[in-house]
């Protein structure tokens, strides 16, 4: 039940995305940039220094940086250490306990890390949405575009997005701000989301709508 031990893998590029079913476009006014579950928990999977890792967090980090200066509300959905049983539910039976109450794996790493004026959300299930305020903050701010980077994109970066569409917000999945168990994972999520809730886009059209 613990994580997998990942093997790296090359992230997509823009000439290997899947179709797109719309043709959605960021607008930083109605935009915010949700990084998911960015902790050194789940980021310890993978190799260290090498793709998807290193990738994945270099074009986080430049999202970050174009949404800030556009002033694009930045939200982080992180998961609280040491949850109960009861806490965990389902979690449990397909996880096992999750994140220890230990500053080190809970830490978001320093080059993605929040900053004043970001809104920090605690996650207890696969979607941000779910027991957060992250639908009374954008309904709040008149947002209704959530643009998710983060992993694994299969499991709650996917679920997110399906999310956010069954919410009417328009959810955009970009494909190499994610990382995901595999590559295999990686492009079932991107088509998945491509064709039933999501516009997958790369980091460099991301920044480009900034």
């Amino acid at each position: 039940m613990a994580l997998p031990s990942i093997t790296g893998y090359p992230l997509p590029t823009a000439g290997q995305l899947p179709d797109n079913r719309v043709s959605w476009s960021v607008d930083p006014a109605r935009a915010v940039l949700l990084v998911h579950d960015l902790q050194q928990h789940f980021l310890s999977a993978f190799p260290p220094g090498e793709q998807p890792l290193t990738g994945m967090l270099a074009n986080t980090a430049r999202l970050l940086d174009a949404a800030r200066r556009a002033g694009t509300p930045v939200v982080y959905s992180v998961q609280r250490g040491g949850q109960t049983p009861e806490e965990r539910g389902l979690q449990l039976d397909f996880w096992g306990p999750g994140v220890a109450a230990d500053p080190a794996v809970l830490a978001v790493p320093e080059p993605v890390a929040p900053r004043p004026g970001d809104t920090m959300l605690t996650k207890w299930k696969y979607s941000a949405f779910v027991r957060t305020d992250l639908a009374d903050l954008m309904r709040e701010q008149g947002r209704d575009q959530l643009v998710v980077v983060g992993v694994y994109a299969h499991i709650g970066v996917m679920t997110t997005a399906c999310d956010a569409w069954m919410r009417d917000i328009q959810a955009f999945v970009v494909a190499d701000a994610v990382a995901d168990f595999s590559r295999e994972d990686h492009e079932m999520a991107l088509r998945w989301a491509a064709g039933r809730c999501a516009m997958v886009v790369t980091t460099d059209q991301a920044v480009d709508c900034f």
